[in-house]
């Protein structure tokens, strides 16, 4: 009996065609995979490079009221900016959680702006307690005046001096913002931004 050559060959011409497939599978794969991270880190660096540019100033005005100023300064690739969310935060690094019976509540502590300025409540769409301006467009090069006051001592802080004592606590701190940024096709930046505000000592008159 005569060996079936034209079978073998079938056979091993299958079994290579099928190597061949899934090799060109894996390959393909292979190149996609890479296609993909090539892919994802060019838009986390253009996403890294686009990170907006702020210049933010604070211009004392009548009484307790001052106007900030958020300048969209760069990167010009940018162009614009769909939304800016600007959000006071707390200035220093205190906990302020209640820790004692009969004290303030915790959603009265987180309501209570810790630092010198806050936002004028209700005025340019601020929430409530003025710590949070919703967002607004802007386009690089362009600025937007925002209201601002004053914070006040929490009602639960006694002494007739705790007006006082509340501005002291914050003189020379700054005013800590954060900028969460949006524009169609990215992913939000969230810009930390630390203001000061240089004010006079205080001069008490002793006697």
């Amino acid at each position: 009996m005569g060996t079936p050559w034209s079978s073998i060959i079938a056979g091993t011409t299958a079994v290579f065609s099928a190597i061949a497939t899934g090799g060109a599978w894996l390959a393909a794969r292979r190149a996609n995979s890479t296609a993909e991270a090539v892919a994802r880190i060019e838009r986390e660096r253009w996403h890294a490079e686009l990170t907006p540019q702020f210049r933010v100033t604070l211009e004392r005005g009548d009484g307790d009221r001052a106007t900030l100023s958020v300048h969209l300064a760069g990167p010009l690739p940018l162009h614009h900016l769909d939304e800016i969310r600007v959000e006071v935060k707390q200035s220093d690094d205190m906990d302020y959680t209640p820790t004692l019976a009969g004290g303030p509540t915790l959603e009265q502590v987180n309501a209570q702006v810790w630092g010198p300025y806050r936002f004028v409540p209700r005025v340019n769409d601020a929430d409530e307690n003025g710590q949070v301006m919703p967002g607004f467009p802007l386009r690089v090069g362009a600025g937007r005046p925002l209201a601002m006051e004053r914070t006040r001592p929490p009602h639960w802080q006694e002494g007739n001096d705790r007006e006082a004592r509340w501005r002291d606590k914050w003189l020379n701190k700054p005013m800590r913002l954060v900028l969460i940024c949006r524009r169609d096709d990215f992913a939000p930046w969230e810009v930390p931004y630390d203001l000061d505000v240089p004010e006079a000592p205080r001069v008490r008159i002793l006697g």
